[in-house]
C-alpha cells in the first residue's frame, strides 16, 4: 500500500470542502455589533463611524442561520440514525436530502455536520485532533478517481504520482478511521448521473466508501428522485437504505402555513441592527415576501440582506417596500412573482 504524506500547507482559500475551512465554519459564531445610541454615534469620528458601518454591512451580509423545519428534522432524523448505525457492521442507514435549488439542502446539510461536531467536541474536550464530520462535494462529470480525491483534498493528503484508485482509497479510510470520522456530508449528489459508464462507477465508490468506513452518510441534491439515483439494481440498493427527506419551498396555504412563515420573517428582522427599522415591518410584509421569493428560503435570506446592506449604505437605516423593491432577486423567484402577481391584485381588489 502505498502510503499517503500529510501536506504541509493547507490550501490557500481553505474551503468548506478541507479540514481547515470546515473548522472554522464549525467554530465561527458570528457576535451581533452593538448598535450605538444616537449620541454615542455623534461621538464618534468619521473613521470610526465608518468602521461601525462596514461591522453592520459583514454582519447583516452573512445573517445568523435560522433554525427552519428543514433544518431541525434533517438533525433529528441523522442523529438518530448516527446512533443506530455505531455498532452495525454493514447495510448502515444514511439521509438524502432532495429538492429544488434554493430550498436550503446545503444549508440543513451543513447544519447537520457543525451540530453534530459540536455535540462530539464536548464529549471529547481534550482530542483536538478528531475529525468527526467530512464535507466533501460531487464533482460534475465524476469519476470514482475524482470521487476519491474529494475526500483526499478535505483531509489535505498527498499521494505519489501514479498513485492507484486502490492506493488512494486505502490511504482515504485510514485516516478517516485515525481521525474518528462518524458522519460523511456529500453534496451535490445531482451531479452523479447513473445512466453514464462514470456515474454509475462513481456511485458504486460512494458505496465502496459506506462499506469501508464505519459511518452515516448524509446526501444533498437537486431532485434526487427525478435523476434516476432511485433506478434499476443499484437504484433498489441505495433506495433501501437512506430516509429521503424533501427540501421544499415553503407554503402560504394554511393558516398554520402562513403563521410558520411570518414567524420566520419575524426571526430575520429581530437580528437585524439597524438604527431606524420599526419593529414588525418586514413581518407586516410577510404575504408580499412569500410571494416575492416564492416560499424559498435562499431568496429570502438574500432579499433580506440585501435590503439591510443597502439600508446602511444609503443612510436610511430602515427597511421599506420600497428599498426590498430594489433588491435584486434570483430568476426563479422572479418567474414565482410574476405568477402569483394577478392572483395578490385580485384579492387586494376586492378587499379595497
Amino acid at each position: 500500500m502505498t502510503r499517503p504524506v500529510r501536506s504541509k500547507e493547507p490550501p490557500p482559500d481553505n474551503p468548506l470542502t478541507t479540514k481547515e475551512g470546515w473548522r472554522r465554519f464549525v467554530e465561527h459564531e458570528p457576535a451581533p455589533p452593538v448598535l450605538l445610541s444616537a449620541a454615542e454615534r455623534a461621538a464618534l469620528d468619521e473613521r470610526e463611524c465608518l468602521q461601525q458601518d462596514d461591522l453592520r454591512r459583514e454582519y447583516h451580509a452573512s445573517l445568523p442561520m435560522v433554525n427552519t423545519p428543514t433544518i431541525r428534522k434533517v438533525i433529528a432524523a441523522s442523529r438518530l440514525l448516527i446512533q443506530l448505525n455505531r455498532n452495525q457492521i454493514s447495510a448502515r442507514r444514511g439521509v438524502i436530502l432532495s429538492g429544488a435549488s434554493g430550498t436550503g439542502k446545503t444549508t440543513a446539510l451543513t447544519q447537520l455536520g457543525r451540530a453534530h461536531e459540536l455535540a462530539i467536541r464536548k464529549r471529547h474536550l481534550r482530542d483536538r485532533n478528531r475529525l468527526p464530520v467530512v464535507y466533501v462535494t460531487v464533482p460534475p462529470a465524476a469519476t470514482p478517481k475524482m470521487l476519491a480525491k474529494e475526500f483526499v483534498r478535505f483531509f489535505g493528503l498527498t499521494f505519489p504520482v501514479g498513485a492507484n484508485l486502490t492506493d488512494i482509497v486505502d490511504g482515504v479510510c485510514a485516516t478517516a478511521a485515525h481521525v474518528h470520522v462518524d458522519l460523511v456530508l456529500v453534496d451535490e449528489l445531482h451531479n452523479l448521473n447513473l445512466a453514464t459508464r462514470s456515474g454509475a462507477e462513481a456511485s458504486d465508490q460512494l458505496k465502496y466508501f459506506a462499506e469501508r468506513l464505519p459511518v452515516t452518510f448524509a446526501y444533498a441534491g437537486i431532485d434526487i428522485e427525478s435523476q434516476g439515483l432511485f433506478a434499476g439494481t443499484r437504484g433498489r440498493q441505495i433506495a433501501g437504505r437512506f430516509v429521503v427527506i424533501p427540501a421544499a419551498p415553503f407554503s402560504h396555504a394554511t393558516a398554520d402555513d402562513q403563521d410558520t412563515w411570518r414567524a420566520l420573517v419575524h426571526t430575520l428582522e429581530s437580528m437585524l441592527k439597524l438604527h431606524n427599522h420599526r419593529s414588525n415591518t418586514l413581518t407586516e410584509l410577510s404575504e408580499d415576501l412569500f410571494h416575492r421569493t416564492g416560499g424559498m428560503i435562499g431568496s429570502l435570506s438574500q432579499l433580506i440582506r440585501g435590503a439591510a446592506v443597502l439600508a446602511i449604505e444609503d443612510g436610511s437605516e430602515k427597511i421599506t417596500k420600497g428599498l426590498l423593491d430594489t433588491v435584486p432577486i434570483d430568476y426563479a423567484a422572479e418567474q414565482s412573482e410574476r405568477l402569483t402577481a394577478p392572483a395578490r391584485s385580485s384579492r387586494r381588489k376586492r378587499s379595497s
